[in-house]
C-alpha cells in the first residue's frame, strides 16, 4: 500500500498535471506507478499531455518528499482515498475537476444514502442561525449526513446542530489535516472525527491560502445529493458552491430572506434567477428530494381526485410519473407537444401545485 500510495501523492505534485489531466491518465493507465513508469514518447502522444507535462511527469524526482506525508497519514490514522478506490466518494466521481487524491480523517460514510451540504455566510444574522438550527433538528430522524466547510458562521452552526441531533457531520478542509482553520473550531473538529469526519484535497502543510478555498468548495458542491443556501450576502464563497453546484446537476435550494436585509441577497438572487429552488424548512427538501416518498405519492393521488387534467396536462404527467425528474428539453422531446401548448400545460400543472420546476428548467411531480 505504501508504494502505491508514494506514487498517488507524487502524482498530485508534479507541476503542469492537475487532477483533469491525472484522471485522464489514470484513465489510461489504471494506477499511478504505471503512469512514472510509461515511456515519454508515449505520454507525449496523448490528447492534452504533449512534451511539456510528459517531460514534468519524467523528470520528477521528488519521490523522497512524498514519504513523510506517508507517516503522517499513519501517525494519524487518516485515509487516503484515491479515485479508483471503492471507498472514494462515488458522487464526486461525476465531476470533471474531482480530486485524484483526498485525505480523510473521521468514520462517517462518505457514500451515505442522503448527503445534504449546508453553505452560508460567516456574518450570519439570529435568523440565519435559528433557520440553520431547526432545519438540523428536523433532518435527525432522518440519517442524512451533513457536510459543510468548517468555516465561521453557518458552517459551524450547521456542524454543531448535526451533532446537537446525532447526525453525522464532515468538514471539508481548505488546508491539510495538521491543522484546524479556524482555530477556535478545533473542540469542534474533536467531535467531528469522533461523529462525522474531516476531509481535504490538500497535504499536510498546507496553509488556509484565499486560493485553496474554491477547490474546497467544489468538494462541497460535488460531494453532495442537496445544497443548501442558508443565508448569503451577494458576493462570496456560498454563490460560487451554489453555482458549482448547478453544475454538477445537484438539488440547490435556498432560504429566502427579507429584501432589505443584505445577509438575504445572495439567497433571493439564486430564487429569483432560477439557481436555486426556494424552500423554508426540512420537510420541503426531503420532499423536494424525493426522501419521503410515500407522503408524496400520496399527496399526488389526493390531487389527483380533485384537478381535472386537460390531456396536454395529463401527457406531461405521465412523462414525469415515469421518470424521477425530467429537463424542458426531454419534455418536449417524449411529448411531441407545440411549444405554446408545452408552456400553458406545465404553467397550469405549477399553479396547480401538481408539479415543481427547479433551477435548470428541470420538473418533478409535487
Amino acid at each position: 500500500m505504501s508504494n502505491d500510495l508514494l506514487y498517488q501523492i507524487a502524482l498530485t505534485r508534479v507541476p503542469h498535471i492537475g487532477d483533469i489531466h491525472a484522471k485522464s491518465l489514470i484513465g489510461i493507465y489504471g494506477d499511478a506507478e504505471t503512469i512514472f513508469k510509461a515511456p515519454k514518447k508515449e505520454l507525449e502522444k496523448m490528447e492534452g499531455i504533449g512534451t511539456v507535462r510528459a517531460d514534468s511527469l519524467k523528470k520528477f524526482q521528488q519521490f523522497v518528499d512524498c514519504e513523510p506525508e506517508i507517516a503522517f497519514i499513519e501517525k494519524y490514522k487518516i485515509q487516503p482515498l484515491f479515485i479508483t478506490d471503492e471507498t472514494y466518494p462515488k458522487r464526486l466521481l461525476n465531476c470533471y475537476d474531482s480530486p485524484v487524491l483526498l485525505y480523510y480523517r473521521g468514520n462517517a460514510d462518505l457514500n451515505a444514502a442522503k448527503i445534504v451540504a449546508v453553505v452560508g455566510t460567516r456574518s450570519h444574522s439570529e435568523y440565519g442561525r435559528q433557520v440553520c438550527e431547526k432545519i438540523m433538528e428536523d433532518l435527525g430522524p432522518e440519517h442524512v449526513l451533513v457536510v459543510s466547510g468548517l468555516a465561521f458562521g453557518i458552517d459551524t452552526i450547521a456542524h454543531k446542530a448535526a451533532l446537537k441531533n446525532n447526525l453525522p457531520t464532515v468538514g471539508v478542509l481548505a488546508h491539510g489535516l495538521d491543522r484546524i482553520y479556524p482555530h477556535q473550531n478545533k473542540s469542534l473538529a474533536k467531535q467531528m472525527i469522533e461523529h462525522g469526519g474531516l476531509l481535504t484535497d490538500f497535504c499536510s502543510g498546507m496553509k488556509p491560502d484565499k486560493q485553496n478555498f474554491p477547490k474546497r468548495n467544489r468538494i462541497v458542491a460535488g460531494i453532495c445529493d442537496a445544497l443548501l443556501v442558508i443565508e448569503s450576502g451577494k458576493k462570496g464563497g456560498s454563490l460560487i458552491t451554489a453555482e458549482l453546484g448547478n453544475s454538477y446537476n445537484k438539488d440547490v435550494f435556498a432560504i429566502p430572506g427579507r429584501t432589505i436585509d443584505p445577509k438575504s441577497e445572495g439567497c433571493n438572487y439564486l430564487i429569483q434567477h432560477n439557481k436555486a429552488s426556494l424552500v423554508t424548512n426540512a420537510s420541503e427538501v426531503l420532499q423536494l428530494m424525493n426522501w419521503t416518498a410515500q407522503p408524496k405519492k400520496q399527496a399526488f393521488q389526493q390531487k389527483q381526485l380533485f384537478i381535472e387534467l386537460s390531456n396536454d396536462e395529463k401527457i406531461v404527467v405521465g412523462i414525469l410519473q415515469a421518470s424521477r425528474q425530467c429537463s424542458i428539453d426531454e419534455l418536449f422531446m417524449k411529448a411531441g407537444l407545440s411549444s405554446s401548448s408545452m408552456a400553458a400545460a406545465l404553467l397550469n400543472l405549477e399553479m396547480q401545485g401538481v408539479i415543481h420546476a427547479l433551477p435548470g428548467k428541470i420538473y418533478r411531480l409535487d
